[in-house]
């Protein structure tokens, strides 16, 4: 079984259905709605679960209602949570989610600056006895720390590099193996709206490859200098909240299995097209089953 470790965010998710994203200020009606754990590495810890990875995820949250609903939800997944920080007098991470009839989405966090940034409490020697490490971008000295542990160990690194301050993108970019982009995680990082010559800014920064995913067009990355591209399966969408969170889970899990970079990007594109089939954010992570289905329709 593949031991995976998961650094950064996570969050308790209200989500709202609506029939459309505001883009003036006003009120809105909502058509639906439920509360879900969230947080991009909370999220992907519970995904590589589903697909069948043994889950440790690492993070802060606070001491407080909201934390225990937190690692409540991660431990019902059977995510292991000892490397969870309960930080006094802070209050745990929230999340407020619009969701249009389109399934595209509109997200609000709240980080408590109470959160002790300080990460000498991680248990490194953990990674070591681990097949891959995933950190996304919310905690920089954190995802800074684990991110060289791994590289000290020999552990193949992935960084999901969503929205973030450029410098911070830039610096944890130079720390992993595999640094996965948004979209807008790119242009920030890179300085520039075209998606290639984004990756090609980043390419000298990076310390192993860089890509970026693409939502309905699939996953694009720099082979050299050589452009290359997995499409992702066309689907139904219904809600790509937690979407790109799957993709990074089974991106991670695919590289601990020593696949090619192909197939890792096929294998987490279907992933994240199922998700995308489904509402509840993480909640509509699939099993590794589901996903070998699709891939060999």
């Amino acid at each position: 079984m593949i031991r995976l470790i998961c650094l950064g965010h996570s969050s308790v998710d209200t989500i709202y259905r609506v029939a459309a994203i505001p883009v003036a200020p006003t009120k809105v009606l909502a058509t639906g709605y439920n509360e879900a754990g969230g947080g991009m590495a909370a999220n992907a810890s519970v995904a590589a679960s589903r697909l069948g990875a043994q889950v440790e995820y690492w993070g802060r949250i606070g001491d407080d209602a909201s934390g225990r609903q937190i690692t409540d939800w991660l431990e019902a997944e059977a995510v292991r949570t000892r490397g969870v920080r309960r930080i006094a007098n802070a209050r745990s991470p929230r999340t407020a989610v619009l969701i249009d009839d389109q399934g595209e989405r509109l997200i609000c966090t709240y980080n408590d600056p109470a959160l002790d940034d300080d990460p000498s409490w991680l248990p490194l020697h953990s990674v070591e006895h681990c097949d891959a490490i995933l950190a996304d971008v919310r905690w920089r000295a954190g995802a800074a720390l684990a991110l060289d542990a791994a590289r000290a160990a020999h552990v193949p690194s992935v960084l999901d590099a969503d929205i973030a301050a450029a410098d911070t993108l830039r610096d944890l970019c130079a720390r992993c193996d595999y640094a996965i982009f948004s979209e807008p995680g790119l242009r920030t990082a890179s300085g520039t709206p075209s998606i290639v010559e984004g990756l090609r800014r980043m390419q000298p920064i990076a310390r192993g490859l860089v890509g970026v995913t693409l939502g309905a067009e699939g996953f694009l990355w720099l082979e050299a200098s050589e452009e290359r591209r997995v499409p992702a399966p066309r689907v139904t969408v219904v809600d790509t909240l937690a979407a790109g969170d799957v993709f990074h889970a089974a991106f991670a899990i695919a590289i601990a299995e020593r696949r090619s970079i192909v197939d890792a990007a096929r294998f987490a594109c279907a992933a994240a097209a199922l998700k995308c089939t489904r509402a509840g954010g993480r909640n509509g992570a699939p099993t590794r089953a589901e996903v070998e289905t699709l891939l060999a329709l």
